[in-house]
C-alpha cells in the first residue's frame, strides 16, 4: 500500500517533496478510500463528547441542491480524537456502527505535550487525507476541514463541490455561531462581536469596489476558519501542507494560498454553525476572541479598530503595488513611482524593492509588506485607531461614495433552486480531472 502511495506523487507538484515524510510516516487508516470518493473530511476532537454526535449527524445528512441524498461513497469522515478525557472515541465507534454505509474513520490518540495542539493536529488529519487522495489517484481529490463543535449545512459537500467545478483551488465557507448561545451572551459583548462581523463584510466591500478579486468575485465573505474549508489536493502539495501551529493553523494556510496565487472563493453557500462558546480548545480563536469583547464589556470600554480612511489608502496602495509588479515582472513602463509606493506603504524604498524583486505572485509580495507594516509599526503610528462603530460609519460613508462615482453590478446568492445538483456536479468534477 505505502508503495502504491509514494508512486501517485505527481513530478510535476514543485512541493511534493515537503510532503514526502507523509509516505514514510505509519498509515494511520489502514481501510483503502472507495475510488468513487471525491472528499475526504477531516474533524479534529478533543473533548467534545456533548457536540459530537450533532457534528457527525449533520456530516451523513448531506444533499444535494434538489435535496435528494447525497451518495455516501462520495465522501469519507476522518475523525482524529487527541488527548481526549471524555467519551468521544467512544462516541465515533457507535456512530460508525450505526452507520456501516459511511466511511467513517477513527483516529484515536494521545499526543505529546509539544504537539497537542490544534495544528498539528489538523497537520496530522490533512496529511493522512492527502495520502488517501494519493491512493486513489484523484488530482482534483478534495480534501475538507470541520470541527468537533460545529455543525455543517445539509448542503455542505454539494456545495464545496460546486464552487471545485467552478474553478475553485480551495475555498473557505460561511461560518455563524449558533444563535442560542450567541443570544446568552450579554448585550454589548454581542453587539461588539456583530460590530466586529460587520466590519470586516464591510473591509471586503471596500476591496470590491477598490481592488477586485477576478476570481472571487461578489457576493463574498472574509473568513477561512478551520471549521470550514477545502482545497484540492494537488494544491495541498503545491503550498507544501499545513504548517503546525499551536493556533492559527487556518489563517496560515490561507496566506500560504493567496501568497501562491490560488484561486481561493469565499463562498456563501458552503455554511457551518460553530459553537460561540468562550472557553475554547485553542488559544486565539473565537472564543478568545469572544472573550477579549466580553472583558471590554465588564470594563465599559470600546474595541478598536483601523480607521476607514487607512483601509481605503491601504486597498489602493495595494491595488497599484500589484499594478507595478505586473508591469515590473513583465519589463514594462512602471507607474507611479517606487518611492511614492514607498511611502503611501509605510515601508523603506529598499525593502520595497527587494520585495518586489523576490515575489513570485503579488500576493506573495503583499505579505511582505504586511509584515513589515505589523512588525515596524510605523503604518499604525500614522493611522491610529478608531472606535469600531466609528469605523463601520465611516466605511459606509466611502462605499456610497465609491458606488455613487463608479456603480457596481450589486452580485447576487446563487439561487439553490438554480444551482445544479451534486450528481450533476460530481460527474462534471469527475469528467473534468
Amino acid at each position: 500500500m505505502q508503495s502504491n502511495c509514494r508512486e501517485a506523487i505527481p513530478d510535476f507538484w514543485p512541493s511534493a517533496s515537503a510532503l514526502s515524510p507523509i509516505f514514510s510516516a505509519p498509515i494511520l487508516i489502514h481501510k483503502p478510500p472507495l475510488l468513487q470518493s471525491l472528499v475526504s473530511v477531516v474533524v479534529p476532537v478533543r473533548d467534545e463528547a456533548e457536540t459530537l454526535d450533532t457534528t457527525l449527524a449533520a456530516l451523513v445528512d448531506q444533499v444535494d441542491f434538489e435535496g435528494r441524498p447525497l451518495p455516501p461513497r462520495h465522501y469519507e469522515v476522518i475523525v482524529f480524537t487527541n488527548n481526549c478525557v471524555d467519551e468521544s472515541a467512544a462516541i465515533v465507534r457507535q456512530f460508525a456502527r450505526q452507520h456501516p454505509e459511511h466511511q467513517i474513520h477513527l483516529i484515536d490518540q494521545t499526543l505529546p505535550p509539544e504537539e497537542a495542539c490544534i495544528g498539528r493536529v489538523r497537520q496530522i488529519l490533512m496529511d493522512e487525507a492527502y495520502r488517501r487522495r494519493c491512493w486513489v489517484a484523484q488530482p482534483r481529490g478534495i480534501i475538507a476541514s470541520t470541527d468537533g463543535d460545529s455543525r455543517v449545512d445539509r448542503q455542505w459537500i454539494a456545495a464545496m463541490l460546486h464552487e471545485f467545478e467552478r474553478g475553485a483551488d480551495a475555498v473557505g465557507g460561511r461560518t455563524v455561531t449558533q444563535r442560542a448561545e450567541r443570544n446568552a451572551l450579554d448585550a454589548q459583548t454581542r453587539a461588539t462581536y456583530l460590530r466586529f462581523v460587520g466590519y470586516r463584510y464591510l473591509i471586503k466591500q471596500l476591496e470590491d469596489c477598490l481592488d477586485p478579486d477576478p476570481f472571487d468575485c461578489p457576493p463574498r465573505h472574509y473568513q477561512f476558519f478551520g471549521a470550514n474549508f477545502a482545497l484540492t489536493h494537488e494544491m495541498y502539495a503545491l503550498v507544501g501542507g499545513l504548517t503546525p501551529l499551536p493556533t492559527g493553523e487556518d489563517v496560515a494556510l490561507h496566506k500560504a494560498l493567496l501568497a501562491f496565487g490560488a484561486k481561493v472563493r469565499h463562498s456563501f453557500l458552503m455554511r457551518v454553525t460553530t459553537s460561540a462558546r468562550q472557553q475554547g480548545r485553542a488559544t486565539l480563536g473565537l472564543a478568545d476572541r469572544l472573550a477579549q469583547f466580553q472583558q471590554l464589556s465588564q470594563h465599559q470600554q470600546v474595541f478598536l479598530v483601523e480607521p476607514g480612511a487607512a483601509v481605503e489608502a491601504k486597498l489602493r496602495a495595494r491595488r497599484d503595488l500589484c499594478r507595478y509588479w505586473r508591469h515590473y515582472s513583465t519589463d514594462q513602463p512602471v507607474r507611479p513611482s517606487l518611492a511614492s509606493l514607498a511611502t503611501r506603504l509605510a515601508v523603506p524604498i529598499t525593502m520595497l524593492q527587494q520585495a518586489i524583486e523576490q515575489s513570485s505572485s503579488p500576493g506573495e509580495l503583499y505579505q511582505q509588506i504586511d509584515q513589515h507594516q505589523q512588525a515596524a509599526g510605523l503604518w499604525q503610528r500614522q493611522w491610529g485607531t478608531v472606535a469600531i462603530d466609528k469605523a463601520i460609519a465611516d466605511l459606509r460613508l466611502r462605499l456610497y461614495r465609491l458606488r455613487q462615482q463608479a456603480p457596481v453590478a450589486a452580485g447576487r446568492p446563487l439561487s439553490l433552486e438554480a444551482a445544479p445538483s451534486v450528481a450533476h456536479v460530481g460527474r462534471s468534477y469527475r469528467s473534468s480531472r
